[in-house]
């Protein structure tokens, strides 16, 4: 499976008709995370035909309501689904409290069938907050009116492949052998002379990464942190003819987030969070083209490989 992700929502503070708030699907090696939670979220999965069942880690960037207001929702819903296996859910401080208040105000926690692993953010500076065999995910902290997280999302590079005929040449390698050689050994023959790995095996694909920033002030401090990656998703909630409000809502311009972006050397941008002031959405486009060329203006349902 392409690593890949899905715009659910892409609109600042209040949905449209046409547009929801926050909500993306990472599909990366085989998992689904879910980024932020915006209302509409679960309706927005299902009309992009995504499974609940294969949703074990939700990751919500920070406590403003058009980020994490359809969790609860969708949190219900898995109960009805009768789903078992523990959710973890990554979020600032206080999220486990709302979560479990409204449970109980609407007594619907005695009817949970699963457990809700919460894992509380607070740090100041990037951390590591996942990590299995194949991914791992660090927090990209971020200048915002509240504590707020983006997260940077990192494939692990995987073995390296066989290169099955040069092997079979050499009829002193075994089968027991192919592990040390998939990890990058050389492989010593019984004269002490070395085959060198790089003519037994191929380049393993090169890992890929994604880094989500919503929603942030300008902040040239995560570059660093988003180096080189693949995408880059950073909100740009207004454009440079409203700088003013980006100082006083902490939020950035599709110039800035462009500024990052070339700062960083990511290969693509993708814009969005885009305050319901403008409709003509090709004028963020041209904005940040004056600073990075490769530019992907989000809208609701937008699939973009990494």
């Amino acid at each position: 499976m392409n690593s890949s992700v899905t715009i659910l929502g892409c609109q600042s503070a209040t949905p449209r008709v046409n547009s929801h708030t926050t909500s993306q699907v990472l599909l990366m090696k085989n998992r689904h995370f879910l980024i932020d939670c915006g209302e509409g979220t679960q309706v927005q999965l299902r009309k992009y035909k995504f499974s609940f069942a294969k949703f074990n880690h939700i990751f919500i960037s920070h406590l403003h309501g058009d980020h994490f207001f359809g969790l609860i929702g969708l949190l219900s819903t898995f109960a009805l689904h009768g789903r078992e296996k523990t959710l973890h859910i990554y979020a600032p401080k206080g999220l486990e409290e709302v979560i479990n208040l409204q449970f109980e105000v609407t007594q619907s926690k005695s009817r949970a069938t699963f457990t809700i692993e919460f894992h509380e953010l607070s740090s100041a500076k990037s951390e590591l907050i996942f990590e299995d065999k194949k991914v791992e995910v660090y927090t990209i902290p971020l200048k915002h009116r509240i504590y707020t997280n983006g997260f940077l999302f990192k494939e692990k590079t995987e073995e390296r492949t066989l290169n099955i005929d040069a092997v079979r040449k050499y009829p002193e390698i075994e089968v027991c052998d192919y592990h040390n050689i998939k990890k990058g050994k050389d492989f010593v023959r019984e004269d002490s002379s070395i085959i060198e790995n790089s003519i037994l095996t191929f380049d393993p694909p090169k890992p890929k990464s994604y880094a989500f920033c919503s929603d942030t002030s300008y902040l040239p401090s995560i570059v660093e942190i988003v180096k080189n990656v693949d995408l880059l998703y950073h909100e740009s909630t207004f454009l440079e003819d409203r700088k003013d409000m980006t100082i006083k809502t902490g939020h950035s311009t599709a110039k800035e987030a462009a500024t990052i972006a070339k700062m960083a050397n990511a290969k693509k941008l993708i814009l969005g969070h885009f305050s319901s002031r403008y409709f003509n959405l090709d004028t963020f486009k041209s904005e940040a083209q004056e600073v990075f060329e490769n530019v992907i203006v989000a809208n609701d349902g937008l699939n973009v490989r990494l």
